[in-house]
């Protein structure tokens, strides 16, 4: 296993995180395929556990509680999040300081943890005071409850005037950003990468494989493969486009020829850049677990990055003006 710091922060991740927005929890079957993948990824390094209490309405967090239980854990980098629907109650959402602070209880229940590594807000709250959200987490990080705090899809714009009220009120400082980041959504590298780089926030994606559409079960001409994703959840079915198609096609050549997965290939291509301290990936089995750490030993050369920037028609957003 490969690590990267986590930022500036002192803190090592490893390069490819296993996540449980996917997790199948809907039943005992499923759950111990589940539970392979989490021992797996244990065994073969990883460090990295992500969560979200929304996930799954908080049975994920659950699995994976048991999951890590047998594990040391001071060798373990677990993360949730905070901010969606939790409950039917006017205040069981949010980034309000109420609902923070009956958030993280829950999550450490969850997850048989008296602490959190990493501790998101999954999404930008407008209805509530950005001061209220920072000084509450902020908080959480003085009673040892969280280690490090992040947000999830902020814009810079955001990101910075967060940092504004964390240095004028002397709170514990953001340390992580994890945004959407694939070759299909590459908005990060426009300003995202750079504003997160210069403060010292370390980067970890989540959706490097893009809803599946990277997996390479998708292909043009060919019937969607049965209990797949794309059987089932919208974001995936809308990306599956011809004109998305016709570039996984060409990806899964420029894979074939690396000797790799499409998969594979996506994922050391999301590596590639050393901002990324780390890839939220998902596993339903063992198997494709695997197939994701085959990434660490992939490393594209210039004219393959080149070839895939000319595919996408990707250039980097600069505005001359005069």
């Amino acid at each position: 296993m490969r690590y990267r710091q986590l930022g500036k922060q002192g803190l090592r991740v490893s390069e490819i995180a296993l996540g449980s927005w996917m997790t199948d929890v809907s039943s005992a079957e499923k759950q111990d395929l589940a539970r392979q993948s989490v021992v797996v990824a244990y065994e073969q390094g990883v460090n990295f556990f992500d969560c979200a209490d929304a996930y799954s309405g908080g049975a994920a967090e659950r699995f994976l509680g048991r999951s890590l239980a047998d594990f040391p854990r001071d060798e373990l980098v677990m993360s949730s999040k905070v901010f969606f629907p939790m409950g039917e109650g006017t205040n069981d959402r949010g980034l309000s300081r109420k609902h923070i602070m009956s958030s993280i209880e829950r999550s450490l229940k969850n997850l048989q943890t008296d602490y959190l590594d990493l501790y998101f807000c999954h999404r930008f709250d407008p209805q509530t005071p950005l001061a209220e959200t920072l000084t509450a987490l902020s908080d959480l990080v003085d009673q040892g409850k969280i280690l490090y705090y992040g947000v999830s899809e902020w814009t810079p714009v955001q990101l910075l005037e967060a940092k504004l009220i964390i240095q004028a009120r002397g709170l514990h400082p953001l340390s992580v950003v994890q945004p959407q980041y694939n070759m299909f959504d590459r908005y990060i590298e426009h300003e995202l990468l750079d504003v997160c780089a210069a403060h010292g926030w370390g980067v970890v994606c989540f959706s490097p494989l893009a809803q599946g559409l990277l997996s390479g079960k998708y292909q043009k001409g060919q019937p969607i493969p049965a209990g797949s994703r794309a059987t089932y959840q919208n974001q995936i079915q809308a990306l599956l486009t011809l004109e998305n198609l016709d570039k996984v096609a060409e990806l899964t050549q420029m894979a074939k020829a690396a000797g790799v997965s499409l998969a594979t290939y996506s994922l050391a291509w999301a590596l590639r850049d050393q901002r990324v301290s780390s890839l939220i990936t998902g596993a339903s089995k063992p198997a494709q677990l695997l197939s994701n750490l085959q990434a660490l030993s992939v490393s594209l050369s210039a004219k393959e990055v080149q070839a895939i920037d000319e595919l996408f028609g990707f250039k980097k957003f600069h505005r001359q003006v005069g």
